[in-house]
């Protein structure tokens, strides 16, 4: 490995040796930020040109030369040191060979501390946006079924076991608000990020006029830190867009779940795409749903990075520790695998065929009428809690036999109770029980419509949020 290449030479006599460079470094994980990295070096160097800190030349050829690096970055064509510390290293290292002593003053009135939360403050939020445009494409997909899908109706489970009827498409909704409420934790780390660092120096501020207000501008920031010790050391923002991913990865378990307890057999509610499937090495009939399981594994991991995160700053005292370094390896993580997860959901989505058929004969089982009846009782004027005894003797008796709620006949029924009229059977019929269920946000067939409506409201709000956010 190459001699250390260090920013403080001025104060050591020795350099770290090789263990140390590879134990120190962090280039291999923040490379990733260069573009931000050169955005907040092209914004320092225009505004302390402004501000007279240094010349107008030195500026522009700091601003070509860093172009160029963007350039070469890009065109796959900057080959990185390692023996660099990290990304701000390698690309001044890289600035002052070409273009010479005009490159040594661009780091002037700028710490790597605050140079290093500004970079990851620009990646939080552009990632962000990434993020939220890939759960608003989920979310598409999800609209999309529960409408291609009216009427189609399927058991509803708590404790896995059949409950009552409910709508496949009242369903696809409950996963559409879940990732309703990831999209707004995800603009939440947005706005958390949106605040510009740069300008706090190591960790008290600078005595050069540095114009904060103007880089924040140029750089997108909706406002500047108001305490510079607070600047370098906060990384609450990537705590809130790391606990963003791991709670929108905890939801997508879940729903992987269901797609692979779906595609069982014994449910067959829906059929996965052979693209979004995998065969077994031994076993030539099985069709195994591995992405689902893939999504529902790798929960586990984004809720550990989240962890890792907390506990790297856990305690930390003010301002910046070298610890803080170990930040964006779980946070990267968090977000990537978040991406892939939420591009592999709306692929099996979007590709799986809905078994209404297998659904509806689903919800014929279970005797999931069992409610209805009691309501029935309860609206002729029988405390509920009889009503419940009565439906449950009634429930169990058809277990007995093997017999369907829906086999009663109207003589039965009158002998579990007298209050129990002709007009009865019709609260075990299936659609009866779907379509009686008009309470604000219920699974009635006009309340799914409201959802739907809404629904697509709420995503063409988050859309035009992305559009308008991006092309700032």
């Amino acid at each position: 490995m190459a001699d250390a290449k260090t920013p403080w030479g001025g104060r050591f006599t020795g350099t770290p040796g090789e263990f140390q460079q590879r134990f120190g470094a962090s280039l291999g994980v923040d490379a990733r930020l260069y573009a931000e990295d050169i955005a907040g070096s092209i914004a320092h160097a225009r505004m302390l040109a402004k501000q007279g800190v240094i010349s107008a030349e030195d500026a522009s050829s700091i601003e070509a030369g860093l172009l160029g690096i963007l350039r070469d970055i890009e065109a796959g064509e900057f080959a990185f040191d390692y023996a660099d510390e990290d990304i701000h290293m390698a690309v001044e290292g890289e600035l002052t060979r070409r273009i010479g002593d005009a490159g040594k003053r661009l780091h002037t009135g700028r710490s790597r501390n605050d140079q290093v939360a500004t970079d990851t403050r620009l990646h939080a939020k552009r990632e962000a946006l990434r993020l939220l445009d890939a759960n608003t494409r989920l979310r598409v997909v999800l609209v999309h079924l529960a409408e291609e899908h009216e009427g189609v109706v399927m058991p509803g489970y708590t404790h896995l076991q059949k409950a009552q009827p409910v709508l496949f498409g009242h369903h696809m909704l409950a996963y559409f608000w879940m990732l309703t409420r990831d999209a707004k934790r995800l603009r939440a780390a947005y706005d958390a990020a949106d605040v510009l660092p740069l300008g706090s120096a190591a960790l008290a501020g600078t005595t050069f006029p540095l114009d904060r207000a103007a880089v924040a501008d140029e750089l997108g920031f909706a406002s500047v830190s108001a305490n510079s010790l607070d600047a370098v050391s906060d990384r609450d923002f990537l705590v809130d867009l790391t606990y963003a991913c791991a709670l929108g990865m905890v939801h997508l378990s879940r729903l992987a779940e269901e797609l692979i307890v779906w595609s069982t057999e014994e449910f067959g509610f829906i059929t996965m795409d052979d693209a979004w499937s995998t065969g077994s090495s031994i076993m030539p009939q099985k069709k195994n749903p591995d992405f689902a399981e893939l999504v529902r594994g790798k929960a586990g991991r984004v809720v550990g990075d989240l962890t890792a995160l907390l506990v790297t700053l856990k305690a930390l005292p003010l301002a910046y520790n070298k610890d803080m370094q170990e930040d964006k390896e779980p946070a990267f993580d968090a977000i990537d695998t978040l991406a892939d997860a939420l591009t592999a959901a709306e692929g099996m989505l979007s590709t799986m065929r809905v078994n209404a058929a297998r659904m509806a004969e689903g919800a014929r089982g279970g005797f999931m009428a069992a409610t209805d009846l009691a309501d029935y009782l309860a609206a002729h004027g029988m405390p509920f809690r009889e009503a419940h005894e009565v439906v449950g003797k009634l429930v169990l008796a058809c277990e007995r036999e093997g017999r369907t709620l829906q086999q009663l006949t109207a003589a039965e029924l009158a002998a579990a109770s007298p209050v129990f009229g002709e007009d009865a059977l019709a609260a075990v019929d299936i659609a009866t029980v779907v379509s009686r269920r008009t309470t604000e946000g219920g699974t009635a067939p006009v309340r799914v419509a409201e959802q739907l409506a809404a629904a697509s409201a709420a995503l063409v709000a988050d859309e035009r949020w992305i559009a308008e956010t991006a092309g700032e």
